[in-house]
């Protein structure tokens, strides 16, 4: 069991957040498989992240934007995977990352929240469940598991009935780097409130936008992860909220410093874990897609088909999972946004009832009892 001193002790003061960025939550269960939920925030654009190159509609559809897989690695002989992500192309080679494109949640709205708490509750509707998937995920395996969440307030994913014990520091004010300056000053010469005053500044650093510090942060909330995941009595269950995905606007530069970010963050989860990445599945996820046209900042606005991706040791990867509907005009959902062909509360029921050796149906009446298919992706995990 993580208490605080030992969390102290693995660095762990230095992650939590007054709502910069990103959060993380974490959950103790007596297995050795180790889970990893990432969500994206803000509607990350799967078609910037993993471009099909080989549709013949592509490039004229995504203009300027399509640029960023001049020289991207090819995956196989429709998908590109965007340059930044070096780390997961490295994982996509040795067999441990997966991709699986047109997702989405029954959600088939724009608004970020109502999304959000879908893709959290596993539910069909916004606000129709009162818990989440990952906390009634862990009702499924041992009794005496425990949780712990490290943030101000636990996500609507792990909040339920199943007790999660919480760490959650003193929120900051979204103050200016000035303001935080001067109190820093303020409290230079003061013996108590200088160390307290510091380790906030600490977390605020931590846990800021995936792109900031040249992904530095993000990496170091991943070695965080990892070393709380691998502690003897530690954490199995982990998840990792990241922010920033909502590129309306110059999307090309901010698209590829969070997709950076986020490619440390796994990177430095893969080494901070060492020999149990073999036990470990990562799954990345964000609450809908964006449009597939370009708007007149060259951005991109809320649409619906998305990516997710799976990641770890434990990962059957290697593969680009789509059953691709186009891009032509005629193929578009509502005429603007990717139309989705995979149900990603299908996909993530498939890989959690794999990793944790459950009942594919049992599991999905207990996460997505509103779950319209009764499929199987199978294969995703090694057996």
């Amino acid at each position: 069991m993580i208490t605080r001193r030992n969390f102290v002790a693995l660095g762990a003061s230095a992650v939590l957040t007054s709502g910069l960025g990103a959060r993380m939550v974490l959950a103790k269960a007596a297995t050795e498989r180790r889970f990893v939920f990432i969500i994206q925030r803000g509607a990350a654009d799967g078609l910037g992240t993993l471009a099909p190159l080989g549709d013949p509609a592509f490039a004229g559809q995504r203009g300027v934007l399509a640029q960023d897989f001049a020289s991207a690695p090819r995956l196989d002989s429709l998908f590109a995977l965007h340059p930044a992500m070096t780390n997961l192309h490295s994982l996509y080679q040795a067999k441990q990352a997966l991709f699986v494109h047109a997702v989405a949640s029954p959600y088939r709205e724009r608004s970020h929240f109502d999304g959000q708490n879908v893709l959290e509750t596993g539910g069909s509707s916004a606000y129709a469940l009162k818990d989440g998937w990952l906390n009634r995920l862990l009702s499924l395996l041992p009794a005496d598991d425990r949780a712990i969440a490290l943030a101000a307030t636990i996500p609507m994913a792990l909040r339920g009935s199943v007790e999660v014990a919480s760490y959650a520091p003193s929120a900051l004010p979204d103050a200016s780097d000035d303001l935080l300056a001067r109190v820093s000053a303020m409290y230079r010469e003061d013996s108590q409130l200088h160390a307290i005053w510091e380790q906030a500044i600490a977390t605020r650093m931590l846990t800021s936008d995936l792109a900031s510090d040249n992904g530095r942060n993000a990496a170091a909330t991943g070695s965080l992860a990892a070393r709380l995941l691998s502690a003897e009595g530690g954490a199995r269950i982990a998840m990792i909220e990241t922010g920033g995905w909502d590129t309306h606007a110059q999307q090309r530069g901010r698209l590829a410093g969070q997709l950076k970010g986020l490619d440390a963050m796994v990177g430095a989860v893969r080494q901070g874990l060492g020999p149990l990445w073999s036990e470990t599945i990562l799954v990345v996820a964000t609450e809908f897609g964006r449009t597939v046209k370009v708007n007149g900042t060259q951005g991109t606005d809320h649409g619906t088909g998305a990516l997710a991706m799976l990641m770890g040791g434990a990962v059957n990867g290697g593969r680009v999972v789509a059953d691709w509907p186009g891009l032509g005009d005629a193929a578009l959902y509502e005429g603007r946004d990717l139309r989705p062909t995979t149900g990603l509360d299908t996909l993530i029921n498939s890989a959690v009832a794999s990793h944790f050796d459950l009942l594919p149906t049992r599991t999905a009446q207990k996460l997505f009892p509103d779950m319209k298919s009764a499929g199987v992706l199978k294969d995703l995990v090694r057996a």
